[in-house]
């Protein structure tokens, strides 16, 4: 009789690590994933800049120093790929403030803003940002999830010893925490 309660008091523990064991496997597949439409989103950009570039260069002759910057952060970005999720924020964040600065640019040209080739990559390079944007907002979310798991009791307790770790948010750009400044008088 003893030994059939044991029995039982082993099983229930055992299913239990088990149970805690998948539920953070499947956290920690859920910010793969989550991470892996980042990296989709990105590429799409990646491969749209140049395009991009290319489409503006001959109105934008004399504001080479734009298309430089452009194409100098989207190398960085693409490089940064392989550095971890920190490095790779940062330089997309970087990209993103060089993208504006050439979106601002392409406003003083007349010629240039009704350019078609030009705004269709606007529109897809934007619709692309904005897919970014959602793709992060899952990303944090499924890492605040798996990060919450890890570490409250009883899982704390196991998650150590299976290896799960914390993992980092992919964080905004630093612009994004400042308020927008909008004037409505009529001066």
């Amino acid at each position: 009789m003893e030994l059939i309660i044991l029995l039982v008091v082993v099983g229930v523990i055992i299913a239990f690590v088990v149970g805690i064991y998948n539920g953070l496997v499947s956290r920690r597949n859920r910010i793969e994933e989550a991470l892996g439409q980042i990296q989709v989103q990105l590429k799409r950009r990646h491969d749209l800049i140049p395009n991009l570039v290319n489409a503006v260069k001959g109105y934008m002759g004399f504001e080479q120093k734009v298309l430089t910057d452009v194409t100098n952060a989207r190398a960085a970005a693409v490089n940064a790929g392989t550095q971890g999720v920190a490095a790779q924020a940062q330089a997309e964040n970087a990209l993103t403030g060089t993208l504006k600065t050439l979106f601002a640019n392409v406003e003083a040209y007349p010629d240039l803003k009704a350019n078609q080739n030009v705004l269709s990559l606007q529109e897809e390079i934007t619709t692309t940002e904005n897919q970014i944007s959602f793709s992060r907002q899952h990303y944090n979310a499924s890492v605040l999830e798996y990060n919450n798991a890890i570490q409250v009791f009883p899982n704390v307790l196991l998650a150590g010893m299976f290896g799960f770790t914390k993992r980092d948010f992919f964080e905004a750009e630093p612009e994004a925490a400042n308020v927008p400044n909008v004037d409505l008088s009529l001066s």
